[in-house]
């Protein structure tokens, strides 16, 4: 089974805002959130990361509660889409129009970024090379809504714009069975209960 699964909850998700490249770590409920994927997930045999800080923190929980020896393997094709001048700021900073043509058309760039298409490219190639390895033994993959939509796009055979059709929350987990003649979409936007903050002595 692929497994992906975006990492946990950072400031910047927490208040809406566009987070691509920028490398803010995990809030105390991004924290929480890896713990109880950590609980819920079975261990991979491979454990695959994004190069930015809350995927890898969100890998490394995973990691430490399901052996010592779980290595995190960091693979920059899984990293979040470049907003370019857009990263950190809130959706209302692109014109409605410009997301419009951004919607429409998969190889559009917002300045200084990355397109829709680029991101897709290089997710397909990743996934492509997961597949036979997923389809023996489980492998999990911890990146961003936009690699996870990519991924995604692949499994149903569908192009990029299609990701423009989609809402992954934070520390949600996506399955694709590629055991088969084609990737098979298992579960989409699965999300775990996060433990409850237990106070400590007054």
């Amino acid at each position: 089974m692929l497994i992906l699964v975006r990492h946990g909850q950072t400031a910047a998700n927490a208040h809406g805002l566009l987070l691509g490249r920028d490398d803010p770590s995990l809030t105390e409920t991004g924290r929480r959130q890896a713990c109880a994927l950590a609980e819920a997930l079975p261990r991979p045999a491979r454990l695959v990361s994004s190069p930015l800080s809350r995927a890898r923190q969100t890998a490394a929980v995973l990691a430490d509660a399901w052996s010592d020896s779980q290595e995190v393997l960091i693979d920059p094709r899984w990293i979040e889409m470049d907003y370019g001048d857009l990263d950190g700021q809130p959706a209302t900073a692109l014109p409605e129009d410009a997301w419009r043509t951004w919607w429409q058309d998969p190889h559009f760039v917002p300045a200084g970024g990355e397109s829709v298409a680029e991101v897709g490219a290089r997710v397909r190639q990743a996934c492509v090379e997961l597949a036979d390895d997923a389809a023996r033994a489980d492998v999990v993959v911890v990146s961003h809504v936009s690699p996870i939509k990519a991924a995604l796009a692949w499994a149903l055979g569908v192009g990029d714009e299609v990701a423009w059709r989609m809402y992954l929350l934070d520390a949600a987990v996506c399955r694709i069975d590629t055991s088969g003649p084609f990737p098979l979409l298992l579960a989409f936007n699965e999300v775990h209960d996060v433990p409850e903050v237990v106070p400590g002595p007054s």
